[in-house]
């Protein structure tokens, strides 16, 4: 047996050790530092004993090993992956449930709950599949589905616990349904281990159908599978279920097209598919031969070696293009059904920055649950064709571009790549299950602020903007400190407002100290100005963070609580619109040959004050920085019009009239003095006339709409009780 020296070296000897001190004839004297090191011996010892038995606990203690299975670097060659063999009596799936929906076909309790509002996506181990003869089920995985896999994979939402998951994704491609056999994918699909009819599982398809019908969904039977598929039609797609994704375009990655700015172009129209029906070339053709150079008809090149650059060639008569360059050059570009509803052509327009017209009945653009597409694109129904070129021209200039704008970043945030595509298809499914954290319409459809100035165009607003902003009131004010406060106190008590922002156009006075302004229930701040300018009153400022915006003046005092609420609620039925309270008019003077302008009362009006009107902060960043000509400097100078001026901006941008509320006609100050306002001023008033001469001058039309109607609440002096009225007290004359 060692002695101590050698067991204070050697932990196994621990036990033998301690046999020789404790003989028979009881324990012999141990000194106190070899009592020491033995217990640090035992204590080692226990340890490693300890480890052992709970590394063999783990090892043998049932658990599921699916996860270990994952999906991974290593997995994701096809060489040396597992065989599985599908018996040619293997079961088969039911055909795809037209009847599904979200509440009825997916299992929404597998997702529960998690801090981040995130699905977590399980994908199933790469497997080679074989039929009784050792013949694979479908071709190698292809590049879009490995890029595919690989985008999940690398993704927030993606988790190697099978048990963890709220949506499978098979390692099985079914991308392209020209490679797939279909009955021995659908074997394949029902192997997997959670398929359970289909139940939370997603396949993704770009090129659904085969001749001669080519179906506008997978034919793969798949049961209650959510499919992402690109061709879509309204008789396959299941609303609210599936997801139409665009067929990808291999040249997004081949072809760099940096992006160009919008505005007309060489072709007002363009159409370069090829393979296109003989009836619908000729409709093309026929719009080419009556339009002239404006019309470009393309087709493949006949003259050229077969090869791959052909695919990247396109020809009319003799002259060769090169493809997808041309389509930059052209305003609109046609995106025609082909053998599939769905085109990677699409892909290539907006990529381009051109304004696709779709010419594809039934056919459900990518993403349409998210995307508004008629910001970006022109669907006209295929017995329209040969009007296509009249409805084009209808198009505003203005809206043309910013369609032009919103073409190019769709391709940029949803289209560019496969991996754009996959991580988008996700999102929608993840807000379907976490609706109260979904993106908002804005978030989807609206570029970066950064990119195209910080203000959304109203004319692509929701329907009805959101009622929990509520709007932003501007006073400008120059010296009338009591009557500004009492403007503060009753525009405080309208139950929309937001915040309160007072524009102290007085440079040589200071605004009152902090304690003497009225105490109200929003935030209040007070703007300072460097100049006296009455345009200070539409500066875009930071604090507006509203999409409303009133514009009331220091004196206008007489307006209800009821009217300014009712005034709000009308401006977000039209958030387009100038929506204000004193009307006013333009009239031709015959005998002067010029226009005029008209404050008495009439049955008309064609503009609004902006002493009292609500509208989108949109405008104040045109006001500011897009007003034609010299106007704004004109209106500085003249220190009048600066109204006038913003009705004739919002009409010549939106082509509408304004909306004139409640009947109040009379908006004079009855505390005010003759030289309390400019307004009173018998030279302003005659300035006045010219403004609307200069400015139609300058705009070079008359934007201005005459109306005969004006907007009051629905029981407004009706013999109702007043209790019982949403606006009471909606005033008087």
């Amino acid at each position: 047996l060692p002695d101590d020296q050698e067991c204070e070296k050697e932990a196994v000897c621990v036990i033998m050790c301690a046999s020789v001190k404790y003989n028979i004839r009881g324990p012999a004297l141990i000194p106190r530092m070899k009592t020491k090191h033995r217990i640090y011996y035992i204590t080692l010892f226990s340890i490693v004993l300890l480890g052992l038995i709970a590394t063999g606990m783990f090892q043998f203690w049932p658990h599921s090993i699916e996860s270990s299975n994952d999906w991974n670097v290593e997995k994701r060659s096809v060489r040396d992956v597992p065989v599985v063999r599908l018996p040619a009596d293997s079961p088969i799936p039911e055909r795809g449930d037209l009847s599904c929906r979200m509440h009825t076909c997916f299992d929404v309790y597998r997702c529960g709950f998690n801090p981040k509002n995130k699905i977590k996506v399980y994908i199933y181990a790469l497997k080679k599949y074989v039929d009784d003869f050792g013949v694979p089920v479908s071709n190698t995985i292809s590049r879009e589905y490995n890029e595919l896999l690989t985008a999940i994979s690398d993704s927030d939402y993606y988790t190697d616990d099978i048990n963890r998951a709220c949506l499978f994704v098979p390692s099985i491609d079914v991308l392209n349904q020209n490679t797939l056999r279909i009955k021995e994918t659908a074997q394949a699909l029902a192997q997997l281990s959670r398929w359970d009819r289909g139940t939370n599982h997603l396949l993704f398809n770009m090129l659904p159908g085969g001749p001669p019908d080519y179906n506008t969904a997978l034919d793969v039977p798949r049961d209650r599978a959510l499919l992402a598929g690109g061709g879509f039609s309204t008789w396959t797609y299941r609303q609210g279920y599936d997801v139409s994704i665009p067929v990808y375009s291999p040249l997004s990655a081949e072809v760099d097209l940096p992006e160009k700015g919008p505005g007309p172009r060489r072709y007002f129209l363009i159409s370069s598919q090829v393979g296109l029906h003989p009836e619908y070339r000729e409709d093309l053709e026929a719009l080419q031969v009556k339009h002239g150079e404006s019309v470009l008809v393309l087709d493949k090149c006949t003259n050229l070696s077969e090869g791959g650059l052909s695919i990247r060639k396109r020809c009319h008569k003799h002259q060769v293009f090169d493809y997808p360059q041309v389509l930059q050059e052209a305003t609109f570009c046609v995106v025609l059904r082909g053998a599939r509803l769905g085109q990677a052509m699409l892909s290539d327009v907006l990529q381009a920055g051109c304004v696709p017209v779709v010419i594809a009945d039934s056919y459900i653009l990518p993403f349409s649950e998210v995307l508004d597409w008629k910001r970006a694109s022109v669907v006209v129904p295929e017995e329209k064709m040969s009007d296509v070129y009249s409805i084009l021209q209808s198009i505003p200039q203005r809206q043309i571009e910013e369609m032009q704008r919103q073409a190019r970043w769709f391709w940029e945030a949803y289209f560019q790549s496969i991996k754009a595509i996959a991580l988008a298809t996700l999102q929608i499914i993840n807000d379907r299950i976490y609706p109260y954290a979904a993106i908002s319409y804005e978030e989807w459809n609206d570029p970066p602020a950064v990119k195209w100035g910080s203000v959304s165009n109203p004319l692509f607003l929701p329907l009805i903007p959101p009622q929990s902003q509520g709007f932003t009131a501007i006073v400008l004010t120059y010296d009338r400190v009591e009557s500004l406060f009492r403007v503060i106190t009753e525009v405080s008590k309208v139950p929309s407002l937001s915040k309160l922002l007072v524009v102290w156009n007085n440079q040589n006075k200071n605004p009152p100290e902090d304690s003497l302004w009225p105490k109200i229930r929003v935030p209040l701040k007070v703007v300072r100005t460097a100049e006296n300018k009455l345009s200070n009153r539409f500066f875009p400022y930071d604090e507006i963070e509203t999409e409303a915006v009133l514009a009331i003046d220091d004196d206008i005092i007489m307006l209800t609580s009821d009217e300014l609420q009712f005034g709000y609620e009308v401006w977000r039925e039209f958030p387009d619109r100038l929506v204000g309270y004193p009307g006013r008019l333009h009239l031709w003077d015959h005998e002067m040959n010029k226009w005029k302008y008209e404050s008495e009362w009439t049955n008309e009006v064609s503009m609004v004050l902006t002493g009292a009107a609500f509208y989108h902060k949109y405008f104040n960043y045109l006001y500011t920085y897009k007003m034609p000509g010299d106007i704004k400097n004109w209106v500085d100078a003249h220190m009048n019009c600066e109204d006038i001026a913003m009705n004739f901006l919002v009409a010549n941008v939106t082509g509408k009239a304004v909306i004139k509320v409640t009947p109040r006609k009379k908006f004079k100050c009855p505390e005010c003095t003759a030289i309390d306002g400019l307004s009173l001023d018998q030279t302003h008033m005659v300035e006045r006339s010219e403004c609307i001469n200069k400015f139609a001058s300058v705009f070079g039309t008359m934007p201005l709409k005459v109306v005969e109607h004006r907007a009051d609440p629905v029981l407004y002096k009706d013999d109702f009780p007043e209790k019982l009225k949403s606006f009471p007290n909606i005033g008087s004359l």
